[in-house]
């Protein structure tokens, strides 16, 4: 899930992307084009009382982000309630959130 927040003093947006700890994974990293695709530093915290992996970012305003988490350094998943989808170039999709 994706939660928005507009900044008014700023042209940003606290954007929140929450992921179920159900899939009972050991890490899950936030990997997108907002962070040059690193797949080590963007790690979510688990909130074990809420059951989400889950990490905030500002992000710019007008602005589409591509995103995907990753999970225990070896699956990708998407966001299912992000704002779009693109492919990417291997054959499956990219996330997309608007900032």
């Amino acid at each position: 899930m994706i939660k928005k927040e507009i900044l008014p003093a700023t042209n940003k947006t606290l954007v929140t992307f929450e992921y179920a700890a159900a899939v009972r994974a050991k890490t899950v990293h936030l990997v997108g084009d907002f962070n040059n695709w690193s797949e080590t530093d963007t790690p979510m915290t688990l909130d074990k009382r809420r059951g989400l992996w889950t990490h905030q970012i500002e992000m710019e305003r007008s602005r589409d982000y591509q995103f995907r988490y990753l999970v225990d350094g070896t699956t990708w998943h998407n966001d299912w309630h992000a704002d779009d989808y693109v492919p990417n170039v291997y054959d499956s999709d990219n996330s997309v959130v608007s900032g």
